[in-house]
């Protein structure tokens, strides 16, 4: 539950805006099994809400140099692209808690592991992208999530400082990162749960995103 009005909401994008974590998930192991390599679900968690090159780093440890990451990488956009074009699935209520953020005058920005221009690319496509004041994307900032810089940022290109502002996750790497920053982050659960230390660092766990734009409604 909310207490306070923020000065600005941060939002994730994969898994938090957009439903793509399935889909990236799903597609990366069929990929993975056509190039040869057993990879897991659990394999997959490891890399939710980091930047590539953390993704990249993970990725060659555990499936050693015989995995060409780049072929891969390629392999699973080809496959997205083929089963679903430029377009990506909304999350429920996303749409509306940015429509409501909008009217009510609360700034908005994202803070995402994805490159600046594929953010736009999928949130224009989404329909969301008009909604942001600010896009930060992991070529934005040297250092990302687990860090706190992308959330540093966001909160600096409002203008706000980090600890007025509410920032919203799905990821433990995005949790730590937005909390480490200062933010007060709620966590709406996708792929992974909200682990007892995780909760310890949040200010709330939602259900989805429509309980969040009821808390928000209630302090108006």
């Amino acid at each position: 539950m909310l207490t306070a009005r923020p000065a600005a909401v941060l939002f994730d994008m994969d898994g938090l805006l957009l439903d793509t974590e399935r889909l990236i998930r799903d597609a990366m192991v069929a990929v993975m099994a056509d190039l040869g390599f057993a990879m897991s679900g659990d394999d997959y968690a490891e890399l939710i809400g980091r930047p590539e090159p953390a993704s990249r780093a993970l990725m060659q440890a555990r499936f050693g140099a015989g995995l060409d990451y780049d072929v891969m990488r390629s392999e699973v956009r080809q496959r997205i692209r083929g089963e679903w074009g430029p377009v990506r699935p909304l999350k429920p209520g996303a749409a509306t808690l940015l429509a409501q953020l909008n009217a009510a005058g609360i700034p908005c920005a994202v803070a995402t592991s994805s490159e600046n221009a594929l953010a736009r690319a999928h949130l224009g496509h989404a329909g969301l992208l008009d909604g942001f004041a600010a896009i930060v994307g992991c070529d934005d900032v040297s250092r990302g999530k687990p860090h706190p810089e992308p959330y540093l940022a966001a909160a600096a290109r409002l203008g706000v400082a980090p600890a007025t502002a509410l920032a919203l996750e799905d990821s433990h790497n995005g949790v730590i990162s937005a909390a480490d920053a200062g933010c007060q982050v709620v966590m709406v659960p996708d792929l992974l749960p909200a682990t007892p230390a995780i909760r310890a660092r949040l200010l709330a766990v939602a259900p989805d995103l429509d309980t969040v734009a009821n808390w928000l409604a209630a302090l108006a």
